[in-house]
């Protein structure tokens, strides 16, 4: 599972593209086969310009031990399957 963890020593950069790092809470989406876990009002610090996030370390602790752990979900939802329709050719 990529996580990007935040450099203690920070310029406030982006490590990919050198935008801006703003601070914001985002949800964390994990998937492993069938099972995916969503994990809301994460703070993070997000690229004003490519909109990648990364995380302090000790938040990228907590997510880990989500993502690695049985839980008990507060809410479940419905997902759907993306099925592509075949197309004509003429």
């Amino acid at each position: 599972m990529p996580i990007n963890i935040v450099n203690p020593t920070d310029t406030g950069k982006c490590v990919f593209c050198g935008g801006e790092l703003k601070q914001k809470t985002v949800t964390f989406a994990h998937q492993v086969g069938k099972r995916c876990l969503l994990v809301e009002d994460v703070p993070a610090e997000v690229c004003a310009q490519c909109g990648e996030e990364t995380y302090a370390p000790d938040v990228a602790d907590e997510l880990l031990k989500f993502a690695g752990e049985e839980f008990q979900p507060l809410r479940t939802v419905q997902m759907f399957k993306f099925r592509a329709k075949a197309q004509s050719s003429e």
